[in-house]
């Protein structure tokens, strides 16, 4: 068999064998290729150690990302490669790295060290594949499965576990029974794991087609406790209210799997309802209300996020999403409207939409969503006629403001706030001798 592998990736092939050396693409790329994929990056193993690699391609940009692991990156104009040494590797001793690390001439030693069989091939055209672990059986019968030893290879490193699941999550295939097994015994030990490492797989998992899969596998490894056991609460938690059909956990993950693949909507999804368990409160007639459950939902985000080390920009976004989603029961008129548009952004509001229109459909079989639906044209409409919902927009600012005498303090912001109020009611006033009378109105009125 053999794969149409880029120019830029054969260059490196040809100018280490042309060296005399073995060389060969491996892991991921192998391993997307025989998915009928277009693999993203393509890395290569060889038995060139790294003072000969750099060498070798001292006519190209070189950056060397761990030398004493032997593996330097040659940046070229169509894409990066990281190129390896074959090696082998001593017992690790803190779930991160070897002991020891011992260069190799044998291509299948370095096979031997890697996480999961669809990841231990390698492939040339001299050659063809090389598949020592029946990674393309595994990729056939759609198996996750480590090389050699689960436990042994969790312990090397325990994100292991948290790939296996995500693998399994992206690909839809199914952890074989040791490997799960393993996983699940050794999953207390995926707190020795930084969380940022932790936190870039299980942002992969929720960007997954069906990331509710992902949730699920977690769940049952024993592994969703140690990542989120904010989430505990809601399994089973039944809602007692007739407007749901799901208990609070199978609800989130409904939402999840019905909202787009971006990170900040996905990440709301899992957080919009996990304040419902300790905000319940029983009527009279015995249905459930758990008012204030948005606020609780949107600080638990924000100290999750924390957890997680997400960059600020996130953890905002998230925070703002969840703290606004029940909103969808407003009537808001166009100024409402103008306002909510003003504290979400022109990109967030639609994530918003889109998070309640799946948390509705998640309700019951009699939910509509036609009111968001409207709401989502309303929204369109304002943008596209560029109707103002930020004093950025009004055709004054603060510089007009001063010539035409006001004094620079509070004063500039509180009379371009009240233009905007009503810029918001009527459009048409944002005109700029318009503005500038009405400014000296509100004054004189002051």
């Amino acid at each position: 068999m053999q794969f149409n592998i880029p120019d830029y990736v054969e260059k490196i092939l040809e100018k280490l064998e042309k060296e005399g050396y073995q060389a060969y693409v491996v892991g991921g790329s192998i391993r997307d290729m025989l998915l009928g994929k277009n693999p993203k990056d393509y890395d290569i193993t060889t038995d060139a150690k790294p003072f000969e690699l750099e060498d070798i391609f001292s006519d190209f940009k070189t950056i060397s990302v761990g030398k004493e692991f032997g593996t330097i990156i040659v940046c070229q104009e169509e894409g990066n490669v990281e190129i390896t040494t074959f090696r082998q590797e001593g017992n690790y001793l803190d779930g991160r790295r070897p002991e020891w690390v011992t260069f190799s001439r044998k291509v299948e030693d370095d096979l031997s060290r890697r996480d999961f069989t669809i990841n231990a091939m390698a492939y040339n055209k001299k050659v063809g594949i090389i598949d020592p672990y029946g990674g393309r059986e595994d990729l056939k019968n759609r198996i996750i499965r480590t090389v050699g030893n689960p436990e042994k290879r969790f312990s090397e490193d325990y994100l292991r576990i948290l790939r296996a699941i995500r693998f399994a999550t992206e690909l839809k295939f199914t952890i074989d029974k040791p490997t799960f097994y393993a996983g699940r015994k050794c999953s207390s030990k995926i707190s020795n794991v930084s969380m940022e490492r932790i936190s870039d797989e299980f942002f992969k998992i929720l960007l997954s087609k069906k990331p509710s899969n992902g949730i699920r596998m977690m769940e049952e490894m024993g592994i969703l406790e140690m990542v989120l056991p904010e989430l505990i609460p809601t399994i089973g938690f039944d809602q007692r209210n007739p407007n749901h059909n799901m208990d609070v956990y199978n609800h989130i993950l409904c939402v999840l799997d019905n909202t787009p693949p971006i990170i900040q909507t996905r990440l709301a999804a899992l957080f919009h309802d996990i304040g419902k368990p300790s905000s319940l409160t029983i009527d009279e007639r015995g249905i459930g209300h758990f008012y204030g459950h948005d606020q609780i939902g949107a600080q638990t985000s924000k100290m999750v996020l924390e957890r997680f080390k997400a960059s600020n920009d996130l953890r905002d976004k998230v925070y703002l999403l969840v703290k606004e989603h029940m909103n969808h029961h407003a009537d808001f008129k166009e100024k409402g409207l103008k306002r909510l548009i003003r504290r979400m952004g022109e990109k967030e509001i639609f994530d918003l939409i889109d998070l309640q229109i799946a948390d509705i459909k998640c309700s019951n079989e009699k939910a509509t969503i036609d009111h968001i639906v409207e709401r989502r044209k309303r929204i369109e409409e304002i943008l596209e006629k560029e109707e103002a919902y930020e004093i950025r927009q009004l055709a004054i600012n603060g510089r007009d403001l001063l010539d035409l005498g006001f004094k620079q303090g509070p004063i500039i912001g509180q009379v371009l706030e009240y233009l905007l109020d009503r810029v918001m009611d009527k459009p048409e006033l944002n005109e700029k001798d318009t503005l500038k009378k009405l400014a000296l109105d509100y004054i004189d009125k002051k």
